[in-house]
């Protein structure tokens, strides 16, 4: 049986939690719907990339649970 396919999204990250998560305010959702929690994925913090409010991201985001994602790549 294969792995579900996760889905990619982009957004901006609004808020910075206690470690290593955010909220993400994903770009394919209406304004009204609350931000997707997010963590830093394992590369991203092995290479420490810092990641700010602000700073636009790529999150993957389950098909069973769309309230939390895996931050994977941050955008210059």
């Amino acid at each position: 049986m294969a792995k579900e396919e996760k889905i990619e999204m982009e957004g901006t990250v609004e808020d910075a939690l206690p470690n290593a998560m955010f909220k993400v305010k994903l770009d394919d959702l209406p304004d009204d719907a609350d931000p997707v929690l997010g963590h830093i994925a394992g590369k991203m913090r092995r290479f420490r990339i810092r990641i700010n409010p602000g700073d636009r991201v790529r999150v993957e985001v389950s098909p069973y649970d769309l309230t939390r994602g895996r931050i994977v790549y941050r955008h210059k």
